[in-house]
C-alpha cells in the first residue's frame, strides 16, 4: 500500500503540468454545473410568478395583450436569440401575452422595423444599446409619433453587452438570468416609468 502511494506521488510530481490542468478542469466543471443548477432554479421561480398572471387572464377571459419583440439575434456575439428564448420568452408566454417576434437582419434594421410596426400594445427591444437606439429612432420618425409614444410603452430585455438603459431601469441582480427575468416580469406586470429620450451636455450643464 505504501509503495503504491509513493508511486502515485512520483507520477503526480513528474507530470505536475497535466495534474494541474485536470484539477483546474475539474474545478471549472463543478462550478459550471453549480451555476447551471442555480440558473434553472431562478427560471423556475419566475415561471411560477408568470403563470399566476396567465391564470388571471384565463379566468377573466380578457383579450391578451399583444407585445411586439424586436429581437437582435446577433447581440452578444450571436447569443441574443438564445438568451431571449431561454430566459424571457417562456415567462411572456406563461403570462398569457400574445408575443410577436420580429428579428433584425442587418445594422439599422431595428429602425425600419419600428417605422413599419402597425398594431401592438407594447414594443420590447431584446438586444443591446445599439438595437434600442435604432428602435427609438424609428418610433420618433413615424408620422404618428405623438400617438404611439402615448400608446406603446417600450420595454427592454438586456441581451446585449453594455445594456446601459436596462442598468438604469432595473435593479442590479446577482446573476444575468435573474436580471433578464426581472425585465420580463416588469413587462408582464406593465410597470412603466418616464425616461428621457436623450440628454445633451454642454460644458458642466446637462439638459
Amino acid at each position: 500500500m505504501a509503495e503504491r502511494v509513493v508511486k502515485v506521488a512520483k507520477t503526480l510530481r513528474n507530470n505536475w503540468k497535466k495534474t494541474t490542468f485536470f484539477v483546474l478542469l475539474g474545478s471549472y466543471g463543478i462550478y459550471y454545473v453549480r451555476d447551471k443548477m442555480r440558473a434553472n432554479k431562478v427560471r423556475e421561480e419566475y415561471c411560477r410568478q408568470a403563470l399566476v398572471y396567465g391564470n388571471e387572464i384565463i379566468q377573466t377571459i380578457s383579450k391578451p395583450r399583444k407585445v411586439t419583440i424586436i429581437l437582435n439575434p446577433a447581440a452578444r456575439k450571436g447569443k441574443g436569440k438564445k438568451l431571449f428564448e431561454k430566459n424571457a420568452a417562456p415567462l411572456l408566454h406563461l403570462a398569457g401575452i400574445d408575443v410577436e417576434v420580429v428579428k433584425t437582419e442587418f445594422e439599422g434594421h431595428g429602425k425600419d422595423c419600428a417605422i413599419a410596426l402597425e398594431t401592438t400594445d407594447a414594443v420590447v427591444v431584446a438586444g443591446g444599446d445599439g438595437t434600442l437606439g435604432e428602435v427609438i429612432t424609428g418610433l420618433l420618425r413615424r408620422n404618428d409619433e405623438q400617438s404611439v409614444s402615448k400608446k406603446w410603452p417600450i420595454g427592454v430585455i438586456p441581451v446585449g453587452f453594455t445594456n446601459t438603459l436596462a442598468k438604469f431601469i432595473y435593479l442590479d441582480s446577482e446573476s444575468e438570468v435573474r436580471w433578464m427575468c426581472n425585465a420580463a416580469m416588469a413587462i408582464i406586470k406593465g410597470i412603466t416609468r418616464p425616461v428621457d429620450v436623450m440628454s445633451i451636455q454642454v460644458s458642466s450643464l446637462t439638459y
